[in-house]
């Protein structure tokens, strides 16, 4: 049986349950917080620990106070992304900024995933992407230079189609993706691009794609704000019982 204990600030923890219950539809969209008083009951907590805990939910983005009303709950619902290969462009949802092109030798863990030996290159492309203008995520998006040198993923321009396209065109078909999720802090560059607050963890995503003949062709590294995003999942299950083997 676990046995730790929460040792965060009391503030850090309200702030924490709050953001909870917002996330699981408890405090919906829009909606009004009970009050002070009624969160210091709920909390058993001190006035000044129930206004540092919404302080910092504000500085979040996730409530915000309209004076002499009260305290809500942000309009705008959790960005739920689903689980694929690129998200086009439109006019009013998202859009890519490009923020590098370069020919590296990739993290570890990058060039286990592409089947990469000590030293070898990959092309990398580093991007922002955007929602309704603003910022989503970070990814850094690898491909083998035996693959890519000379293709257009290795030009410094936005790729028409993405990627998906590109590899199409060489004869390299995306047919399977297996993506890896973690949570950690967020580093300087990840708060600073994404807006976000520090305290708040980022969801990262290692995502390799694979083509019929299990030939690892792309491998990505996806961050996101974790207070901001649902990601989505669907999978097809098998009809009858699960097998035991």
């Amino acid at each position: 049986m676990a046995g730790g204990s929460d040792g965060r600030p009391r503030h850090e923890q309200v702030a924490a349950d709050i953001r909870a219950r917002i996330m699981s539809g408890e405090f919906p969209p829009g909606s009004q917080l009970p009050s002070i008083p009624s969160l210091v009951t709920r909390y058993a907590a001190a006035t000044a620990t129930i206004q540092r805990a919404l302080a910092a939910l504000k500085a979040e983005g996730s409530i915000f106070s309209e004076v002499g009303k009260g305290v809500y709950v942000r309009r705008r619902r959790p960005l739920v992304v689903g689980a694929s290969t690129y998200l086009a462009p439109t006019p009013s949802g998202y859009s890519y900024r490009l923020l590098d092109v370069a020919e590296v030798v990739p993290p570890r863990d990058v060039a286990e995933g592409l089947g990469l030996g000590e030293g070898e290159k990959a092309v990398l492309r580093h991007r922002l992407m955007l929602h309704d203008g603003e910022p989503v995520e970070l990814s850094w998006s690898y491909y083998p230079s035996s693959i890519a040198a000379g293709s257009e993923l290795a030009e410094r321009k936005k790729v028409n189609g993405g990627a998906g396209r590109v590899m199409a065109e060489l004869g390299l078909l995306q047919r399977r993706m297996v993506d890896r999720l973690s949570a950690r802090m967020p580093t300087t560059e990840e708060v600073a691009m994404l807006d976000l607050p520090a305290y708040v963890p980022v969801i990262r995503q290692l995502r390799v794609i694979h083509t019929d003949d299990e030939r690892p062709i792309e491998a990505s590294v996806l961050v996101k704000g974790s207070h901001l995003h649902e990601l989505r999942y669907e999978q097809q299950l098998s009809d009858g019982p699960p097998r035991v083997t």
